[in-house]
């Protein structure tokens, strides 16, 4: 009894060793975000800033006017969410419900293209949107993102377990198809759309290759974008770097601390195999 008792104390340890070692640079990120100029540089390195000031935001949002970039973020990875949810859950609910011939080639050929690095496609598909004209606005970061091959598989995997018999009892009701993924599919499938809409959320937001590609106009630009620029001009303020590092990541983390249960939820109930 004393001897497991030992193991668990010391797996905890262990535990609570790595997740120090873990948060230990997001700590010091968030510290010092809070030094004034130059503190963060000194030698021996200070975790704690030896007065707390506010001093690194003021400059993000009053010099460098950063509320333009975080809104644009916002808007663009709220946009791409909201509309890839929607026509990747369409996709999923002909796949998983319709029958039609050769339904399951179509979603093999579709599977396949998953293998093929993004970068590869970048070109190709920047010669299409500047045929579209659409290159410098926001539709050069949103058309690419409007339907994701990863989200109509994830959603079609979850889906496979919602019995038959609930949509022909609907059809025989006089339910539309429309109908039936609106008030019956969608809302069954609730879990795996939040886990689908975080992670597109989150790609989104944090996209920095794209934007910079198809953005030139600097109003329009994404956060991350905004941040290798002031990077590169304020690579000697390391305190404003940071307090800009915990801009980009907040909302990421507030977003992902509202939706956990529910993205839990999709994640365990997603590996349905058929």
């Amino acid at each position: 009894m004393t001897n497991r008792k030992s193991k668990k104390i010391l797996l905890n340890l262990l535990l609570i060793l790595i997740a120090v070692v873990t948060l230990a640079p997001f700590l010091w990120m968030i510290s010092a975000s809070f030094m004034h100029d130059g503190h963060a540089s000194t030698y021996p390195p200070s975790f704690l800033p030896d007065k707390f000031t506010l001093t690194q935001y003021t400059k993000l949002f009053t010099k460098l006017d950063i509320a333009t970039n975080i809104v644009n973020s916002f808007i663009l990875s709220i946009s791409v969410t909201g509309i890839s949810l929607f026509l990747n859950s369409m996709a999923a609910y002909a796949f998983t419900k319709f029958r039609f011939k050769g339904k399951e080639k179509l979603f093999t050929i579709l599977l396949s293209s998953m293998i093929i690095p993004s970068q590869v496609t970048m070109l190709p598909l920047f010669l299409m949107l500047k045929e579209m004209g659409v290159i410098n606005t926001y539709f050069a970061i949103i058309i690419p993102g409007l339907a994701n091959i990863f989200g109509i598989f994830l959603i079609r995997q979850y889906a496979q377990a919602i019995p038959d018999s609930l949509f022909e009892a609907a059809k025989i009701d006089g339910a539309s198809d429309f109908q039936i993924y609106s008030k019956i599919f969608l809302p069954i499938i609730k879990p795996i759309l939040v886990t689908l809409a975080l992670f597109t959320f989150m790609g989104t937001w944090n996209d920095f290759l794209w934007p910079l590609i198809t953005l030139t106009d600097q109003s329009m630009y994404t956060l991350p974008v905004a941040m290798s620029n002031m990077m590169s001009e304020h690579s000697k303020d390391p305190e404003l770097m940071m307090a800009g590092s915990v801009l980009t990541i907040l909302p990421i983390i507030i977003v992902f601390l509202i939706m956990q249960k529910q993205y839990i939820k999709g994640l365990m109930m997603g590996s349905v195999k058929e």
